[in-house]
């Protein structure tokens, strides 16, 4: 994943949403019993946390990108000895890994924090693009438990099998990140060819004895967590350019770039190479080790890509199909000193419009170089914490119910017909008004309406085709929790 800046503001342009919908049109349904099941469970969890850590967190860079030889401001080389020397550039990246040492990784307190904040799984990056394992994989030497990483004498040398651990301890749900491209790998990235870009470097066509031991390779390492790592409820992969094409997609894909001006003199910045992983016969192989295994094979059309993760925004409607924003909490997806991390107010405003659409959040939380969270972060997540004891039941298992969002209140509908209306703080609100009008929502005459946290029965009246419910000054004065106020209808007109 690119780093990413988060944006609270949840208006999006036209251009975004028929991007949305152009998604729809390339989901594949599953059909496997198993995976539909777990999905739905997935589905009904709302919340969850994604971690990108890695030796390049030394350095507060953008994750992997800065090694990949693009030209984009997002991952420009500024570190390093030589940093305007590609090759020495490498050196000294790979060499960070000498000095990775985390000795603060305690990774309980995360799980801790995490299940307080109301998070019901997780997803760690076992491996990002530039190779580097944070496991104690036996098919490479470039990881956390090689003899020349000083991490690897520690009892915890194993980040990942301690995460999850500790995570399943807690009762998250765990899930596996896993970069296709391994940019550290020589059958991928060939030392006898430069790399162009953050495709394979050599043409596979060409060399299918290079890429079948770089697919058995790929095809290892992701059967070795979802062997040796306990349960793994999700394979999360990365790296989406790494899949089967056909001529008609490279060429439609060669199209889009030049006719949205990517380049106007012919130099492409990345190209777009057929590089099939053979991921039917992954997936069938994972899901023997795995049964009900969820996979989502980030950004690629088929039936392999379980649910779809827009990253770094939220979609402006309801999609027709299991989704999941990936958000940073502060900062981008890796560690960054000082990075500012979003209000509770802020956060909880995203988690409540994620989840009337019908979408999961995941949050991202990128540890340090010694192995801490930020401030910020706990801080992030004690906001939503104190928020979802009160009103968790309108988040979990629920779906979405029209219109979804009226103006700053949020609506969704529990499995026995309650409707529950979110409404949002708006800037410089610190109490719910007075009175509360919903132009959208009819409740059946009679119904109660509570707000949750108080057993306080509402006097509410109806006004067209919404209504208009009261709120006690005993209670204004009193309220339950920050931020948004839940008003819990217990039956509606339809």
């Amino acid at each position: 994943m690119k780093r990413g800046i988060f944006i609270i503001a949840l208006l999006f342009s036209a251009q975004i949403f028929a991007q949305a919908i152009y998604e729809d049109e390339r989901y594949v349904p599953e059909t496997d019993p198993a995976v539909l099941k777990n999905l739905d469970e997935w589905q009904g969890k709302k919340f969850g946390l994604l971690m990108h850590w890695g030796t390049y967190s030394q350095w507060g860079i953008v994750e992997s990108w800065s090694i990949c030889p693009e030209d984009y401001g997002w991952c420009e080389r500024k570190k390093g000895s030589n940093p305007s020397n590609y090759n020495d550039y490498i050196k000294d990246y790979e060499g960070l890994r000498k000095t990775f040492n985390p000795v603060k990784f305690d990774p309980e307190k995360w799980a801790k924090a995490a299940k307080y904040a109301g998070m019901k799984y997780m997803v760690f990056t076992t491996k990002h693009h530039d190779g580097f394992n944070m496991y104690d994989t036996k098919y490479s030497d470039y990881k956390i438990t090689s003899k020349d990483v000083p991490f690897h004498t520690n009892p915890k040398a194993d980040v990942l099998k301690e995460i999850f651990n500790s995570f399943r301890g807690e009762g998250i749900s765990t899930g596996a990140y896993f970069s296709k491209p391994d940019w550290h790998n020589e059958n991928y990235w060939d030392p006898y060819f430069p790399p162009f870009d953050r495709n394979v470097n050599y043409d596979p066509s060409l060399y299918p004895e290079k890429w079948q031991k770089y697919v058995d390779f790929t095809h290892n390492q992701i059967l070795e967590i979802l062997t040796n790592y306990g349960k793994v409820d999700i394979l999360w992969l990365d790296g989406g350019w790494v899949r089967k094409r056909d001529q008609v997609n490279i060429k439609e894909n060669y199209d889009e770039k030049f006719t949205e001006n990517e380049s106007k003199n012919g130099f492409i910045k990345h190209r777009v190479v057929d590089q099939d992983p053979k991921m039917d016969e992954l997936v069938a192989k994972a899901r023997a080790k795995q049964p009900g295994l969820i996979v989502v094979d980030r950004a690629v059309h088929g039936k392999n890509q379980n649910y779809l993760t827009p990253e770094g925004r939220v979609p402006a409607k309801t999609l027709p199909y299991p989704w999941e924003s990936c958000i940073p909490a502060g900062g981008g997806w890796s560690y960054s000193p000082g990075a500012t991390y979003m209000t509770g107010r802020q956060g909880i405003h995203m988690l409540v419009d994620i989840v009337a659409k019908g979408g999961n959040l995941l949050l991202n939380i990128a540890p340090s170089p010694e192995g801490e969270w930020d401030k910020g972060a706990y801080d992030l997540l004690q906001a939503y914490g104190d928020w979802m004891k009160v009103n968790s039941t309108a988040i979990y298992n629920t779906k979405p119910i029209e219109p979804y969002k009226e103006e700053n209140i949020c609506f969704t509908q529990n499995k026995a017909g309650n409707v529950f209306a979110f409404y949002l703080a708006k800037d410089g609100e610190d109490k719910i008004p007075a009175e509360v009008t919903v132009k959208s929502i009819s409740p059946k005459k009679g119904t109660k309406i509570t707000m949750l946290g108080s057993k306080t029965s509402l006097k509410w009246t109806k006004e067209g085709n919404g209504f208009k419910v009261i709120i006690p000054e005993s209670l204004r004065n009193n309220l339950p929790a920050k931020e948004a106020w839940t008003l819990k209808i217990e039956a509606i007109n339809r």
